[in-house]
């Protein structure tokens, strides 16, 4: 493993998902990881899937606009992918998943025998809710189980794993820098065990 890309996508710069995002590039710098970073938001990505870019399930070659072109070619070059971002509506935020749809398409991450060329993905989640209150309705498993088996896994990286970072906004802490730093730490260990692993 030399290559990873690590996406995130928060509309603050200044948000404890930001803060993530530095101890996360900072830990895979440190590894000697060579990191491209596609700030979801900074970047100016449109997430609305347009004609241009909607599959043609009769053509795995379809030329997608050049945007995405782009972006596919940056996604198979890399041997990992981490993406960083806060968990709205159990699920990921709405720019993230027009990257999905776009960038991970058919013909580009999957189809026709087509499977990305890397194997691990790791999803760093950062919810609001403390561990109780985000668990306790099940819909922890199913973002889980989309994430890991219905995206990562359908385009054949199988190594997916989802690390929650519980809590940000203080539910049941009463020392939320502290807290915040042991997040920004969880996430650390995350990166670091996914470069040990590989």
């Amino acid at each position: 493993m030399k290559n990873v890309q690590l996406i995130w996508a928060h509309p603050r710069t200044d948000s404890v998902t930001a803060r993530v995002v530095d101890g996360v590039r900072e830990e895979l710098i440190a590894a000697g990881m060579n990191v491209s970073e596609l700030d979801l938001y900074r970047s100016g990505f449109d997430a609305a899937m347009g004609e241009a870019d909607e599959p043609d399930w009769g053509n795995i070659d379809k030329a997608y606009s050049s945007d995405v072109q782009k972006l596919g070619r940056e996604l198979r070059a890399q041997d990992a992918v981490v993406f960083v971002f806060p968990v709205w509506w159990f699920s990921v935020p709405a720019i993230l998943k027009g990257y999905i749809d776009r960038v991970w398409n058919f013909g580009i991450a999957y189809g026709g025998g087509l499977r990305l060329p890397f194997k691990t993905v790791r999803w760093i989640a950062v919810t609001g809710e403390s561990e109780k209150t985000f668990t306790k309705r099940g819909l922890d498993k199913s973002m889980t189980h989309q994430l890991n088996v219905g995206i990562a896994g359908l385009c054949g990286a199988e190594d997916s794993k989802v690390e929650y970072l519980f809590d940000v906004l203080g539910e049941e802490v009463t020392d939320l820098p502290t807290h915040h730093a042991a997040l920004i730490e969880q996430a650390r260990q995350t990166v670091r065990d996914m470069v040990q692993e590989h």
